[in-house]
């Protein structure tokens, strides 16, 4: 068991259980203040701060803690990893039953959904199917390159903020789907991040994920190839609304500054350097999440 060597781990063990805290821990709860600000970007830009409580921490529950934190586990499920993955340093070994639990998780969701309205169950739903597609054998969308791509951008990019916007019940504007789009190209740029410090482990199972079929050199050139496709989609959402796009600058010098150093030392970077450069990427996702919500804000 980690937890003797995490303080926050001990505690929640107390709470939990021992027998309970792998299966806690496998839902990477320390992913949800992230997925959660992406989900109510969309939620926000709807709507402002005029947020119906109970709709929007249904629609928390159902889309941060139930569906992505079942498609976390059941990834883990299958994965079996046994260094650092995202968001869970040192994970402890996926308990027996984590496919059933995650099952439960994604089942909850999926049911839960269609209490609020039809566009945001329908994303949900869509979501829990990509998220067995992408995990579960043999289909197993995580191990072929491109179209574990494809899964990450749609999934988390695309339509994370389009359900926070649907909780809302309001058409989507033009505005929402740009920004959107280009949150998919966005996580064309986040997502090789993430692979890349662990190309041993997932070369080890035989998974031929992107990084490890172009290269990490090439995966970060790409990265920054959809950093840029993803802010003319951010600049084309602000114009829609009659908004200057010139804002968007502390954004993409955001995105700049990790991938620019990154590009040129990644050669002689080790595994951990690689996982704290995802880290950074996170920081300047966080960066275009505000100057989204300034230059959008309803």
């Amino acid at each position: 068991m980690t937890a003797g060597r995490f303080p926050v781990r001990q505690f929640f063990e107390g709470l939990v259980g021992v027998r309970a805290l792998p299966y806690l821990l496998h839902l990477r709860p320390m992913e949800w203040p992230i997925m959660s600000a992406h989900f109510l970007v969309g939620t926000l830009l709807a709507s402002g701060w005029s947020l119906r409580t109970w709709p929007t921490l249904l629609g928390w529950l159902v889309f941060v803690v139930l569906m992505n934190g079942g498609t976390l586990a059941i990834n883990s499920a299958f994965d079996q990893d046994e260094g650092d993955i995202g968001y869970l340093k040192a994970p402890p070994k996926p308990p027996d039953h984590l496919v059933a639990f995650s099952s439960v998780l994604l089942g909850a969701s999926t049911v839960l959904g269609f209490l609020l309205p039809l566009p945001f169950a329908l994303i949900n739903v869509s979501c829990v199917v990509m998220s067995i597609l992408y995990s579960v054998p043999p289909v197993r969308l995580k191990a072929r390159a491109g179209w574990d791509l494809l899964i990450n951008c749609l999934g988390f990019g695309l339509l994370t903020p389009l359900a926070g916007w649907a909780l809302t019940g309001r058409p989507f504007s033009r505005a929402i789907l740009l920004a959107s789009s280009g949150f998919a190209f966005l996580f064309a740029t986040l997502y090789p991040m993430t692979q890349i410090y662990q190309v041993a482990e997932d070369s080890r199972r035989g998974d031929r994920t992107l990084v490890i079929q172009v290269g990490v050199g090439r995966s970060l050139a790409l990265a920054l190839v959809a950093a840029l496709l993803a802010h003319g989609c951010f600049a084309a959402g602000v114009l829609a609304m009659g908004r200057t796009p010139l804002f968007l600058f502390p954004s993409m010098l955001a995105w700049i500054a990790v991938l620019l150093p990154w590009l040129r030392g990644w050669r002689s970077w080790t595994d951990r350097q690689h996982e704290t450069g995802m880290y950074w990427g996170l920081g300047a996702w966080a960066v275009t999440d505000l100057s989204l919500l300034a230059l959008l804000w309803p």
